[in-house]
């Protein structure tokens, strides 16, 4: 399947249409940023890394009765999905206490919670994605009422799958970002990508930081901390 003309690029990826209108190719790039794009840098690699583990992760997902938007992978970088309409909302689940939950709570990192949490964010980069609560979503419409109930369910039932995908494999799913469309048959899809980027993974007998966080906090080790998890995950 042929890219055609680009129809969008974000902060870590490219879509591009295809002869299918109900299809497109993914293309993942190497920029990083962090802190709403305040910081920015290029991790070598990263869109491979990415496309590969999204892809082992889309077909589990999908395996265990998950819809999502992956179609094939093509090569390294590339991946064909299927054309959504997304949602305006981010889903954030939290399984530990973390990241800017932690520092917005005054929270030691690490610690536990007695279930996880959900919280949903605007996507506006502009606004830097604020939080929204249920009645925020309902008030403004952005998200009918059965729609974001079944957001919730599916959203439950990714973070219970990866957390047992992860488990054997040493790492802990700390939280993770899940964006969700339509799809042309009306279905709620799970889209975007499910990687070091969208996660937090801590190797479960040292608690050291596998993702993203590598980069954000200039820990050092960003290659090498995405090349192993992506081979854990290829197992």
């Amino acid at each position: 399947m042929d890219a055609r003309d680009k129809i969008y690029e974000g902060k870590a990826k490219i879509l591009y249409a295809t002869d299918d209108p109900a299809r497109l190719v993914q293309y993942f790039k190497d920029d990083a940023t962090a802190f709403n794009a305040q910081k920015r840098g290029e991790i070598h690699d990263k869109g491979v890394v990415n496309n590969r583990m999204s892809e082992r992760l889309f077909r589990y997902l999908e395996e265990n009765g998950v819809h999502t938007h992956f179609v094939e992978r093509l090569d390294d970088r590339r991946m064909v999905v299927l054309k959504l309409k997304m949602l305006p909302i981010e889903v954030i689940v939290r399984n530990r206490i973390a990241g800017s939950f932690a520092r917005r709570l005054g929270l030691q990192e690490g610690g536990t919670l007695r279930h996880r949490i959900l919280e949903f964010c605007l996507k506006s980069d502009a606004l830097g994605d604020p939080l929204l609560t249920d009645d925020h979503i309902h008030a403004l419409g952005l998200v009918e009422d059965a729609v974001l109930g079944e957001v919730k369910r599916v959203t439950d039932r990714v973070n219970e799958l990866l957390i047992a995908f992860f488990a054997p494999r040493g790492l802990d799913l700390i939280d993770l970002k899940l964006e969700f469309g339509i799809d042309g048959d009306g279905r709620l899809t799970l889209g975007d990508e499910i990687c070091p980027d969208t996660m937090r993974l801590w190797d479960h007998k040292t608690g050291e930081k596998k993702d993203k966080d590598r980069f954000r906090h200039d820990l050092g080790g960003v290659e090498e901390a995405y090349q192993e998890v992506l081979a854990r995950v290829l197992g």
